[in-house]
């Protein structure tokens, strides 16, 4: 992989949407190449040397099986530990353990699926075909359009893993990594009861140290104050770190403060349809449709080689959400 190809410019010409926003035009090339170097330690050298070791690493494992060995593949898990080459096999370790735990969940991620294509077509997440200065790639999710009376949580858990493992395909968002907007004034109390605590609790937790993804903001706008507990119970189950990066806003005037506006949505105060943006994931997901099925041929056979640090029970935590969760009342 070439420092040239890393030299990329972020451009708003996307798919079908004829809208252009002249500060996104006006922005200077990104060197990913520099940025990798600055945040991830990653050089040609660096990077040579830890393919090498991380492929004879899986060849010798007699734990795992079918996994892949493409450049792409393992930098996913590198350049989110920052070239650790121990903390990398581990979270690719955990990564196939979460796939394996929750196997239902987690596989046959087909956007073709009807339910994940209504959910996608409906908009609950969709991507920016418009990356912010940083060169992130912008996720935006609106609960208002999740059907929480049709689909459950599981069906919503499989819609966010699989835009996530589709984008993780992509070298320039393993490096620059994400930002997400959420959206919660569509939320019911059919949203908040849908979600066992026991399972959101794990999901949360081990879905930080699982999915190889550099997030780096995560903001919340018009969110019911009733959804005041799921957030804080959120923030009680990832890190220190994760939990610094989260931005609740009241407004959208708040929002446009610390985000890029011309990634957003018209409904956000952005210059794109949603639809375009929905067209656009879609369109994305189409695309890398046959990588992603084909994660499913990795297995996990033994869990021993996983190393994790003595955790104090979390059943208090649970059981004194679980109440509250059910107890909610959306304003």
């Amino acid at each position: 992989m070439s420092t040239a190809s890393f030299l990329l410019t972020v451009t708003t010409s996307w798919g079908a949407v004829t809208d252009k926003c002249d500060k996104e035009k006006e922005r200077p090339k990104l060197n990913i190449a520099e940025v990798a170097a600055k945040e991830l330690r990653e050089t040609p050298a660096t990077r040579d040397q830890a393919l090498r070791i991380m492929r004879e690493w899986i060849q010798q494992n007699n734990d795992i099986r079918n996994v892949r060995t493409d450049d792409c593949f393992l930098l996913r898990f590198l350049r989110q530990k920052k070239f650790s080459i121990p903390m990398a096999q581990q979270t690719l370790l955990k990564y196939l353990s979460l796939k394996k735990y929750y196997l239902e969940y987690f596989t046959n991620l087909d956007c073709e699926d009807p339910k994940l294509e209504e959910i996608l077509r409906n908009g609950y997440i969709a991507v920016s075909p418009v990356r912010d200065a940083s060169g992130r790639r912008v996720i935006v999710y609106n609960m208002g359009k999740f059907n929480a009376l049709k689909f459950n949580c599981w069906d919503m858990c499989r819609a966010h893993v699989l835009v996530y493992e589709t984008l993780l395909e992509d070298p320039m968002n393993q490096v620059c990594g994400f930002t997400h907007v959420g959206d919660g004034s569509g939320a019911s109390a059919a949203h908040v009861i849908t979600w066992n605590p026991s399972d959101f609790a794990r999901l949360m937790k081990w879905g930080e140290q699982s999915m190889p993804m550099r997030h780096k903001e995560f903001h919340i706008v018009n969110a019911p104050s009733a959804l005041k507990y799921i957030i804080d119970f959120a923030v009680s189950k990832v890190t220190p770190k994760m939990a610094q990066r989260l931005h609740i806003h009241t407004n959208l005037k708040q929002l446009h403060k610390q985000m890029d506006t011309s990634c957003l949505p018209t409904i956000y105060g952005g210059p794109i349809p949603l639809q375009d943006m929905i067209e656009f994931t879609r369109q994305l997901l189409s695309d890398q449709r046959k990588k992603v099925l084909g994660l499913d041929d990795m297995e996990l056979l033994n869990t021993r080689g996983i190393i994790s640090s003595r955790q104090k029970s979390t059943n208090g935590d649970i059981q004194s959400v679980q109440g509250s969760f059910r107890k909610l009342e959306i304003d």
